[in-house]
């Protein structure tokens, strides 16, 4: 008898059991759903971390045409002080005339639009003011896929740089 007394001492009782039925599931299911939201977090921030890596690379090629366009005018310093760069506003297409001062210019841009993309609204643009032998460069471009909804034209960008030639 005794034997089969300490036996009933371990066995569990049938209502505790069935309370417990299940509750390994949930605590799955809900475990699950918390790490599928924490990955769908961790991919919108993967997202925007290279949308914004777009935005600055572009900002850092901007500035790099801008240089390259300043080298050029120095090393045509007479005619870069004569106004000869000047585009008279953003300068978005072909830049017409035989002088030096043109050629460099039709390349800048076109340097421009390979470098920055070219944009089916043309806003790829770049622009040149000097004034005594200081200069305002721009540039401008579409940074629309750094924006949120990515609708073209809606973020156009400029960087500006003076120097003194």
């Amino acid at each position: 008898m005794k034997h089969k007394d300490s036996r009933r001492l371990h066995e569990p009782r049938s209502g505790r059991r069935s309370r417990q039925l299940g509750m390994n599931l949930i605590e799955v299911m809900v475990s699950v759903l918390i790490m599928g939201i924490g990955l769908l977090g961790i991919a919108a921030l993967q997202t925007t971390a290279l949308r914004n890596s777009q935005s600055a690379l572009e900002r850092s090629q901007a500035v790099i045409q801008t240089y390259a366009i300043v080298d050029a005018m120095r090393a045509n310093r007479d005619q870069a002080l004569t106004g000869a760069y000047n585009t008279g506003g953003y300068q978005c297409g072909s830049v017409s005339g035989t002088d030096l001062a043109a050629n460099d210019l039709d390349a800048w841009v076109t340097s421009l639009k390979a470098t920055m993309g070219i944009s089916t609204d043309g806003t790829t643009c770049g622009d040149v003011d000097c004034d005594a032998g200081l200069c305002t460069i721009g540039v401008q471009w579409d940074d629309s896929r750094a924006s949120d909804n990515g609708a073209a034209g809606t973020t156009a960008r400029t960087v500006e740089t003076r120097v003194l030639l």
